[in-house]
């Protein structure tokens, strides 16, 4: 559905950055979310053709709007709405790459760490207290 005036956090969650509209309404309030570098509010409008950074906490997009919506529709139709910037894409893969060679130091714990477990993610992370 085209439109003319559609929210930032009401455009996220069509495009498909975010699960609920709630997760990018808040995302906005923090700041992860700007528009041409300056951080904005969930009622903001979006138009075609800015530059909008996302950060959802896991991932971060550089993306150009390409077109507006404010129904959430299927993946397809969801990124037929952005563009993802070149210098994005490779920070992203760069981001995806590291996080494969250097995994979490506790990921390999299962369960509740044991005393040895939580001073050897100590010496790790730089803790003292434990």
């Amino acid at each position: 559905m085209e439109t003319d005036n559609v929210r930032i956090d009401k455009w996220l969650w069509a495009a498909r950055f975010f699960k609920t509209r709630s997760l990018a309404a808040d995302a906005v309030e923090r700041g992860r979310v700007r528009i041409g570098g300056e951080p904005v509010k969930p009622a903001r409008s979006v138009k075609v053709g800015e530059k909008i950074f996302v950060d959802n906490g896991s991932t971060r997009w550089e993306v150009v709007v390409l077109d507006l919506s404010d129904k959430r529709g299927p993946a397809p139709v969801a990124q037929a709405l952005y563009r993802e910037t070149e210098d994005s894409v490779v920070k992203r893969a760069n981001d995806q790459e590291a996080r494969r060679l250097f995994p979490e130091p506790g990921s390999t714990i299962k369960g509740r760490p044991t005393k040895r477990d939580r001073r050897a993610i100590g010496r790790v992370g730089g803790d003292g207290d434990y």
